[in-house]
């Protein structure tokens, strides 16, 4: 089914529209390293608020470019869930990056020139060899333009608001469907309209409407569409 081919695959996609779900079924199907690039803007923006560097929801970009230094990010396996945690600076943030006050501020943080050349930097880095999937709203676009396969993931606003407030529920974090939608439509309105790497479908990315596919069937197509590119990717100077 699988050769020894190792390829790049870009997911992109708005928030909660299911694709890192799909990502991290995606990399243990194929034994791949998944990489979660929107963990890396929260753990930015945590870093951020930690630091008085956004007053008001308005990141101070010049002290922020300053800090970006002092910023480190890793990504460390975690035995007892089986998935890599988001560390900043030593510190396992995996958990308070999700919170609602992150959520908020994540995409003003993801909007600023630095904040992104610096992360797409280390993204790069860590794909510069294959067999990894990451998620994100830039990956296909910006991060990996040459990734062999590149998949755009959505999902209607209401059906993604219903899914982030059930894992919300599931956390014991209060939130309501109202201002869990609201909170969603505003990010995809700064996600896509940003000047720096804006959320946009690749000519070359395959679109998937997760509004009415199940875990297992998001999943099922993805394999599908990776058979198809190994089948035509016989060695690297054909991918």
């Amino acid at each position: 089914m699988y050769t020894d081919k190792k390829i790049t695959i870009a997911i992109d996609g708005y928030s909660s529209c299911g694709k890192s779900t799909l990502a991290k079924a995606l990399a243990k199907r194929l034994g791949y390293i998944f990489i979660d690039s929107g963990a890396m803007y929260r753990g930015v923006a945590l870093y951020c608020m930690r630091h008085q560097l956004i007053l008001d929801g308005i990141p101070l970009t010049d002290q922020i470019e300053t800090a970006l230094s002092k910023i480190k990010l890793s990504f460390i396996y975690n035995a007892s869930t089986e998935k890599h945690d988001l560390y900043l600076n030593d510190e396992n943030v995996e958990e308070l990056i999700r919170m609602p006050d992150v959520a908020s501020n994540v995409s003003p943080i993801a909007t600023i020139k630095c904040v992104r050349e610096k992360l797409v930097a280390e993204q790069q880095k860590m794909g510069e060899f294959g067999g990894i999937v990451m998620d994100g709203r830039d990956i296909g676009s910006v991060v990996f333009p040459n990734a062999e396969l590149k998949l755009f993931v959505t999902a209607s606003p209401e059906i993604r608001a219903e899914r982030r407030l059930k894992e919300l529920t599931q956390k014991g974090i209060p939130a309501t469907f109202k201002d869990v939608l609201a909170n969603l439509k505003e990010r995809d309105l700064i996600d896509s309209t940003r000047i720096e790497s804006p959320l946009i479908q690749t000519k070359d990315a395959l679109f998937i409407d997760t509004s009415n596919l199940t875990p297992e069937g998001q999943l099922k197509l993805s394999l599908k569409f990776v058979n198809q590119v190994l089948e035509n990717c016989k060695d690297k100077t054909n991918c």
